[in-house]
């Protein structure tokens, strides 16, 4: 999809993790402090409760000269089961929270949105479904952030793979 306002894509990604069953997957992904040790681009993850609401604040490394970048989303999984099959959904979305201003030098990400599906593929593995969009702001070419997402979309599935084969609270 490519909206003409915003000059970036929103990016659809169909895949299948084969040999990492969906409880695992859902349960690799959704654990923040695990996350700070596969994932190589966190500079600062944490979920905090304001008014009630958990409120997940994550800054993001970016190569030089860029600057990092953070997030500030909520976000919610559910398990559903469908016409017998069991499917996971995590939503996420950016949000505004007076308690957690922007910071000097890094660039707030106020448009953020993603869809996680997560289901077995029948075997002792996974298929994931994720649609993905966020306007990373600041002065960065178009072309340059459609190429990152393009590539950084399915390094993430091989990352997230390789994390679900050693988390340490798998049973």
């Amino acid at each position: 999809l490519f909206p003409q306002h915003s000059g970036l894509y929103e990016y659809k990604v169909f895949g299948g993790l084969a040999d990492c069953p969906p409880e695992l997957c859902v349960d690799v992904y959704m654990d923040l402090d695990f996350r700070k040790q596969w994932d190589h681009y966190v500079k600062e993850l944490c979920e905090e409760t304001y008014d009630g609401e958990k409120v997940i604040y994550w800054e993001v490394k970016f190569p030089f000269p860029l600057s990092n970048r953070d997030y500030v989303y909520v976000r919610e999984c559910r398990e559903m089961e469908m016409d017998g099959r069991k499917i996971w959904v995590v939503l996420a979305q950016s949000v505004s929270v007076p308690q957690c201003p922007e910071k000097p030098g890094i660039i707030r990400v106020s448009s953020y949105k993603q869809s996680l599906v997560i289901e077995s593929d029948g075997k002792a593995g996974s298929k994931v479904y994720m649609y993905y969009f966020d306007n990373p702001g600041g002065m960065i070419p178009s072309w340059l952030v459609n190429w990152a997402a393009k590539s950084g979309v399915p390094a993430f599935l091989k990352d997230i793979q390789k994390a679900c084969h050693s988390y340490p609270k798998s049973t």
